[in-house]
């Protein structure tokens, strides 16, 4: 009988402390302040990430691209 009340004792102590570790984790993991979402690194417009064409006015006289790639029709 004093080893089925040992071992009862000792399960409900070790479920209590296993619920309090979870409750403690949870109280630390809930007490640290959300960290702002601030970039490190900005561009100033029109500087990254963005092309020729995304920078050239619709009426701008700048010439098309003729690179060896370009397609051109035979005369």
């Amino acid at each position: 009988m004093h080893r089925l009340l040992a071992a009862i004792l000792t399960c409900m102590a070790a479920a209590a402390l296993a619920f309090g570790a979870a409750v403690g984790i949870v109280a630390a993991l809930s007490a640290t302040p959300e960290q702002p979402n601030v970039p490190l690194v900005s561009f100033p417009h029109g500087t990254a990430g963005s092309s020729q064409q995304d920078q050239r006015q619709p009426d701008s006289k700048q010439p098309d691209s003729q690179g060896p790639d370009s397609q051109q029709p035979e005369p």
